[in-house]
């Protein structure tokens, strides 16, 4: 069985939600991580906050961002456990982030150590 990770795009990462909006997400958000983990195949994850972020350029050289370069930004990430792509894929299209117009999820098989 490989391991998946599951990444969380937002279309829109300027849109600030309300707290009220934060909570009713998160709620959703950890109901479809148990999901999966009473099926034994969550691994882990975590949400990625938008504040003091940096990035590292070829050069060395360290601006802010990456927020003026793009539109779309990762909001977290999980990993699964799955036996193909495609189941995770499935477990993928359960995501409430799927719930913002524009927003996706990435599907990516973690390379074997």
């Amino acid at each position: 069985m490989d391991e998946y990770a599951l990444i969380m795009r937002h279309e829109d990462g300027s849109k600030i939600a309300s707290p009220e909006q934060m909570q009713e997400w998160m709620k959703q958000t950890m109901d479809w991580i148990g999901g999966i983990a009473a099926q034994n195949k969550f691994v882990g994850g975590t949400g990625l906050l938008f504040a003091d972020a940096k990035v590292v350029h070829h050069n060395k050289v360290v601006t802010d961002g990456p927020f003026g370069e793009i539109k779309e930004t990762i909001g977290g990430f999980i990993t699964v456990r799955a036996e193909s792509i495609e189941e995770a894929a499935e477990f993928a299209k359960g995501c409430p982030v799927l719930g913002g117009e524009g927003n996706t999820m990435e599907v990516r098989r973690i390379a074997k150590k």
